[in-house]
Order: C-alpha cells, then sequence, then structure tokens
C-alpha cells in the first residue's frame, strides 16, 4: 500500500521543499520504507487524518485539539531568532513607527492573525494577552488572514496593527520574500512552547516509527544533507512525544475556561 508525504508548513520557498522531500524520499528507502507518494494537501486536516500518512508536520494546537490518534514522530530544532531546541516562538511584529512600543501599547488597537486553528499565529498571543484583557477583550478588532504572508502584507498596509508571526516562516520569508517584511519590526516574542510536530497515522506502526525516526536522525546529523537541512534553518531533530505538547493544551483550556473568546 501507498503511503504519503508531505511537508506543507514551512514551504516558503518551494525548490527547498522539494529537495527535503527527495532527500526523505531516499533516507526512508533505505531504511526500508518503500511505496511513498507525495502529496500536496487542499484540506490539511482531513490529509493529517489519513490512515496512509507516514510523514507530515502539523501545527501544536491541531495536534492537542483536533488530531487525537495521531501519533508524533519528533520535532526539529531550527536556527531561527525565537527558537530554543526543539521550541518556537513568535514575533510580534508592527511597522517601524511603532517600534518603540510595547505590546501594552496595542491594547484597543487591531490585531490580524493567520487563522483560528494556529498556534504561533493566534493561541500563542491569546495566552500573552489574556492576563491583560479587560471584559474579556484586548484588541478592538480581530482579522484573520489565511496565511503569515498576509498577516506581514495587512500589518505593513496599515489595515492591522500587530501580528504574531511565527519565527520560522518570517526567517524563511525575510530570506526569499524580503519585500514582504520591508518597513516591519518586532517587539518581542510570545512564549516559547514545542515546534511544529512531525506526525505519522496512528495505523504506522512500532518498527515504522522507529525507521522515521532513524531517517530524520540521519538527516540532521550526515553531511550530505547539509545544505537541504541549512536552505529550511533545520539544525537538530528531538524524539518526541504527544506528551510535549501538553503546555500548548493546558494554555488553550484555561483561556477557554476564563471565557477569553476572544482576543
Amino acid at each position: 500500500m501507498s503511503k504519503l508525504l508531505s511537508l506543507p508548513m514551512y514551504d516558503v520557498y518551494h525548490p527547498d521543499t522539494e529537495a527535503l522531500l527527495a532527500a526523505l524520499r531516499q533516507l526512508l528507502r533505505e531504511e526500508g520504507l518503500d511505496g511513498l507518494i507525495y502529496s500536496e494537501p487542499e484540506d490539511r486536516l482531513t490529509h493529517w487524518q489519513e490512515p496512509q500518512l507516514l510523514l507530515s508536520q502539523t501545527c501544536g494546537y491541531p495536534l492537542r485539539a483536533l488530531l487525537p490518534h495521531v501519533q508524533v514522530v519528533g520535532t526539529f530544532h531550527y536556527q531561527a531568532r525565537g527558537c530554543e531546541g526543539f521550541n518556537y516562538s513568535s514575533q510580534l511584529i508592527v511597522r517601524e513607527a511603532d517600534a518603540g512600543n510595547t505590546l501594552a501599547d496595542f491594547r484597543g488597537k487591531r490585531v490580524v492573525c493567520n487563522s483560528d486553528d494556529s498556534q504561533s499565529g493566534y493561541h500563542g498571543l491569546r495566552s500573552l494577552v489574556a492576563p491583560r484583557q479587560k471584559d474579556g477583550k484586548f484588541f478592538s478588532d480581530i482579522a484573520f488572514s489565511g496565511s503569515h504572508r498576509q498577516s506581514l502584507a495587512e500589518v505593513q498596509a496599515g489595515t492591522s496593527d500587530i501580528a504574531a508571526i511565527d519565527a520560522v516562516t518570517l526567517a524563511l520569508v525575510a530570506r526569499h520574500e524580503p519585500g514582504r517584511v520591508e518597513g516591519l519590526v518586532s517587539i518581542g516574542t510570545t512564549a516559547l512552547v514545542p515546534g511544529l510536530p512531525i506526525i505519522t497515522s496512528a495505523h504506522t506502526s512500532a518498527v515504522e516509527l522507529e525507521k522515521l525516526r532513524s531517517a530524520l536522525k540521519r538527516l540532521v546529523s550526515e553531511p550530505e544533507w547539509r545544505e537541504v537541512r541549512e536552505a529550511l534553518l533545520i539544525k537538530d531533530f528531538s524524539v518526541t512525544r504527544r506528551e510535549d505538547y501538553q503546555p500548548i493544551s493546558d494554555a488553550a483550556q484555561q483561556a477557554a475556561a476564563s471565557g477569553l473568546l476572544t482576543l
């Protein structure tokens, strides 16, 4: 039976993603995992629940809230500002004119988020402003842009005032599309949480899971793959498990229990 392979989350510059996928296909074949089909999912949530999913990368919040049956393979370490070990954060992005401000100065302003199921763009910021809210709100209005790129564009254009942007996405966009970050600065970060988990289907056997982890460990350690991993800011890999993502779930539950349904 064919197995699905995808890397949809940090696909900022597709040739680099393709090179990483090619490296993974080779390493997985060498580990004895054949019959791989590369998938570019339109509906990511459905794709991540496919029984034939061998390897993909999701976000920490969907993992805890929406994907109860998938297995966690591990987590990459990234070389980007706002990342430590396998943890990451989001940069609080504003226009240069607001560079001297703090988050508190954006009370009553308009925030833009990529989506309400995003840890980096929504839930990390939600946890940060929760203690500062009055009457259940901090910002005057919230927009959902559909992507971190579009959130950057809205802050640039002045239609929104602040956005939380995934640290790795921001670094990759700055490298490949510098115009998208022109005139923008960071005034802080969200809290560190485990980075985007690499997942596999619940139907993946324990033997296959160990082969996946072996391939990923080789990817980050063998000299042959150095250019591939550096292009996507990957510097290491840790075996992680669902329990490592419990802080994300705890923060979301605390916000919900407090009635903090809006930013």
